[in-house]
């Protein structure tokens, strides 16, 4: 009964099964699909006894001869013809695959139609390709925008520079208080523009120039530890506004060698932007660390902070760009996207966790540069 049902089974699924018998020589076995009467001159029946490819199937003759070396191999799955098309007796075209198979010791060839399921692959295929294609429009209209960002960018930044020194030349002016109050106001909202500028243009100058500029020699790789010295010499004086303190870790050994993978300026402004990020989520009073590690093969940079912290909802996106936390004190959201497509460009990590006692702790960590890597 189980024989019965597995013949019509096959043929069920427009499978012509045939046992080998001899070189070329094959047995129909189980019941014959229907689309078979369309390719045979003569009335063929289960148990026939077929010549391939002297007689009935002449378009499998390059493949049985794999399929005999296939046979003698003693570990046999699966050989697979792939697609060929064929034509019917009345010119109609098919399409079909043929497989061999070893069943116990038997020798089984079988013939697929492939009509619906090939109709249904090539539709499939065709879609996959207009979407690459798509893919590819939105990739260069993505790209030329960012480009007149770019370029809208750079002129904003020139007319700012007239701006500035503007309110340089101000500065010689008698002015009544009220005029120096006001004067004052302007040249914070031109550095804040100036901070927003440089951040879009450190970001979309990093993906462009696809941070190529990176160096793992141990004479000439950056020294992580100068890197943190150096931002807090610089940031020192607007945590002092703010009434924040900024120092560095007190158990580093500066006797260590700190030297990482990469590239010092944006070393430096990877270090920056996380203390600059510090100070904006600050309260007065409070103190912002940078601390380094000693981490196996890696060294570990860390900026710690005693906030509020990064809320849950927020986290998972702080690293993506123009991502803002709620306050949007973040400005552009472009900071922490330069730090992680740097740090990671050079075979780092970078990530963000909430301090135990309150506060923020983002840290990132490179390769140590070694002779010979």
């Amino acid at each position: 009964m189980s024989d019965y049902i597995t013949a019509d089974l096959f043929a069920a699924l427009n499978f012509l099964v045939l046992e080998r018998l001899d070189v070329g020589s094959f047995r129909i076995t189980g019941t014959i699909p229907d689309w078979l009467r369309h390719f045979c001159p003569r009335k063929v029946k289960s148990g026939m006894r077929v010549l391939i490819p002297e007689q009935d199937f002449p378009f499998l003759e390059n493949f049985l001869i794999d399929t005999e070396e296939f046979w003698q191999q003693p570990d046999k799955n699966t050989l697979k013809s792939g697609m060929w098309t064929d034509q019917d007796l009345s010119g109609k075209e098919y399409y079909f695959e043929a497989s061999a198979v070893c069943l116990n010791d038997k020798k089984i060839l079988l013939i697929e139609l492939l009509d619906e399921a090939y109709k249904e692959k090539q539709s499939l295929i065709q879609k996959a390709r207009e979407n690459q294609l798509n893919y590819q429009q939105i990739l260069k209209e993505n790209q030329k925008k960012e480009v007149l960002i770019h370029c809208i960018i750079h002129d904003i930044a020139g007319q700012l520079s007239g701006i500035n020194c503007c309110f340089a030349l101000l500065e010689f002016e008698n002015l009544t208080p009220k005029g120096k109050e006001r004067l004052e106001i302007g040249r914070k909202q031109s550095t804040k523009q100036e901070m927003l500028i440089r951040e879009i243009l450190d970001a979309f100058s990093a993906e462009v120039q696809s941070l190529e500029t990176f160096t793992n020699n141990p004479e000439k790789a950056p020294n992580a530890l100068i890197s943190a010295q150096e931002v807090i010499q610089l940031l020192t004086p607007t945590f002092a506004i703010g009434n924040i303190q900024l120092h560095l870790a007190p158990n580093v050994d500066s006797s260590v060698d700190w030297k990482v993978i990469g590239d010092k300026s944006r070393l430096d402004r990877v270090i920056y932007n996380l203390g600059e990020n510090a100070f904006r989520h600050s309260p007065p009073g409070s103190t912002v660390t940078i601390g380094l590690e000693q981490d196996g093969e890696y060294i570990t940079v860390s900026v710690e902070d005693e906030g509020n912290g990064v809320p849950p909802e927020v986290a998972p996106t702080l690293f993506q760009k123009f991502s803002q936390g709620k306050s949007n004190v973040g400005r552009a959201g472009l900071g922490l996207y330069f730090c992680r497509i740097t740090v990671e460009r050079w075979g780092g990590e970078i990530a963000y966790s909430h301090r135990p006692n309150g506060g923020s702790r983002f840290w990132f960590r490179l390769l140590k540069a070694k002779l010979g890597s």
